[in-house]
Formats: structure tokens, sequence, C-alpha cells
């Protein structure tokens, strides 16, 4: 079953293009990552699939409901986990879910039930009633998380949730996240800066650029698409011409002074390719990564520094708010 469906879905602000017409199918239950550069239009597109944005052309849909015509019943069906901080920190944990769910008018006879229920699906409830401003980072984002599931939403969009979480705190809470989802039972889709996460959690990527969707498949089946494994090569004299003319060799690139040569069974080239070499300083073999596929098909670091396509969600929230829609 389809969950999320986007046809020819665009959206222009004056003359620049942010998204330009994306066909997209996630399914119920996935765990869906959506991944780009700064401004490649991901923040946009999931902006108008929260009816935050409104699309300029195409069609979208979330749980059989249009985002255009029917927003208020699409704004039920999602949960959003921000990336800048959007709890109220003067009030509790508890407090803080208390009062999403009455703006989502939970009857009072389930109301208690249900929030305990999430504080004690997060690992919170020993700290329900302590106020949220004496909370850890990795604390607050569980209960930001919490209360994004709350109202038992169909998709739960999560915009960089582990932005700025320390290793450790960040496995704990993709623990968090996948159980809550699946004892919700709910499609999660994400967006992320670090490429081992979206490796790890995703059931499927979707890799945007400049607008478009340029790749979507497992993480396995995009990093089969590198053609072979990856010797990384340090060495004085880089004869770039003889070793692409081997015939097993696919790819050759220059990366931080470093060469980067995709082949297949790599452990038996090897030695041929540093026959051609002089003055080896360091030698690597390993697998193709999520972040070497995102590299080639972009052509950039996903940590790129540039200006993002629409500002941050609590940008988006604010001028939605302002025009009353």
């Amino acid at each position: 079953m389809m969950i999320i469906q986007t046809s020819a879905l665009r959206k222009c602000f004056g003359k620049i293009e942010a998204v330009a017409g994306i066909d997209m199918n996630i399914e119920k239950g996935e765990i869906f990552g959506l991944l780009g550069p700064n401004g490649a239009g991901k923040t946009t597109t999931i902006g108008m699939l929260c009816t935050i944005v409104r699309p300029s052309s195409g069609a979208a849909s979330i749980a059989g409901y249009n985002v255009v015509k029917e927003p208020a019943l699409v704004r039920r069906q999602v949960g959003i986990v921000f990336q800048d901080p959007t709890l109220d920190t003067v009030l509790t944990g508890r407090e803080n879910l208390e009062l999403h769910a009455r703006l989502y008018n939970f009857p009072s006879r389930i109301r208690k039930e249900r929030i305990d229920q999430m504080l004690e699906l997060v690992d919170l409830k020993q700290r329900a009633d302590d106020i949220t401003r004496t909370y850890s980072g990795g604390m607050r984002r569980r209960l930001e998380l919490a209360r994004g599931l709350l109202h038992r939403p169909a998709v739960l969009f999560l915009d960089e949730p582990t932005l700025g979480l320390d290793p450790q705190t960040r496995a704990r809470l993709w623990e968090y996240i996948k159980k809550t989802a699946q004892a919700e039972q709910t499609t999660i889709v994400l967006t992320t800066h670090y490429m081992e996460e979206a490796e790890k959690v995703c059931d499927r990527v979707g890799i945007i650029d400049h607008g478009r969707i340029i790749a979507l498949d497992t993480p396995q089946k995009l990093k089969e698409t590198m053609g072979g494994e990856m010797i990384v090569v340090r060495a004085e004299k880089q004869p770039l011409e003889k070793i692409l003319a081997l015939p097993y060799v696919s790819e050759i690139r220059e990366n931080d002074g470093a060469l980067e040569i995709i082949t297949k069974e790599a452990h038996r080239r090897l030695p041929k390719i540093l026959s051609l070499l002089k003055d080896v300083h360091c030698v690597e073999m390993r697998v193709p990564t999520l972040n070497d596929v995102f590299i080639k098909l972009t052509g950039r670091d996903i940590r790129d520094d540039t200006v993002d396509d629409s500002g941050s969600w609590v940008d988006s929230v604010a001028r939605y708010r302002q025009r009353g829609s």
C-alpha cells in the first residue's frame, strides 16, 4: 500500500525552481531517506508534503488525502520532528505532551493513558514531571519523537533528527525511532547529513539534486551501481590514463590527493595497479558506501556549506502562519 504519492510535484520561489517535478511513491511502514546537498530541494519537498509549502504544480497525497485540496486532513495524518528544537522548556515533559494532545482534541478519557504510553516507549516516564530545560539533548529529542507520534500519524517526518548529538546518543535515538515506528506502524520519512545512518536504517533512499530525484532504491542496490570495490591509493606519481585503460577498472577519480579506483575483485587487481604507481604512501581496499554513491551522483559531498532551498523548518512554519493559510 502506498502511503505517499507524488506526481510531477513542483515548486518555484519566483524565478528559482526549488523542486523541478518529483515522482515518488513511499510504501506504508517504510523508513525512507530523502538525501541531498543543501539547496537540492529536499526541505521544500517535505514542506509541500506537510502542507507547509504550497506546490506550484503537480500533485501529492498522504494516506489518500490531497495535500492541496485536503490540507486539514493531511495534517492529521502526519507528525513532524523539526531540525530545530521546538519544545516549551518551561513545561515538564508530560505538560509538553498534554499541550500537543489538547491541540489534537484528544478526549480526556484517553489522553493520560496515551501520554503515559508514549513516555514509557521513549524511556522518559521517570523524568516526565521534570522541567524539560533540565533534559539532555538526547532526552529532548526523544520527547519530540514521542510528541510527533502521540496522535498516531500515518507518516512521521524527521528533519535531521540526530543533528548535534554525540555518536552514542545518536545510536540510542535510532533504536527508539525504529522501536516506536514498529510499535505505532508508522511510515518514517527522514532527511539526514549522516550517510551511515541512512545506510543502516533506511529501507529505501531517494537522492535529490537540483530539485529532481536522481536515484531511488535500497542502499544496497545503490551501492552496487558503483560497479565494484574501491582501492584508495596515495602515491607521488599517478598515471591516471594507464590505470583507467585497464579493462577491469570502471572508474577512477582524485579525492583530496588520493586516487579512488573502482574495480571488481580488487584483491586480485591490486598488484597490477600498484605496479603502475611509484612512491606509494598508503593503500586501502574497501566496499563502496552510500556516501561514495552520493558523491558520484551529485559531484559533491553532502556537507557542502551552501544556503538551503527554503531555510529551516521553523522559518517555513513561521512563513506559513504569517500567510494565515
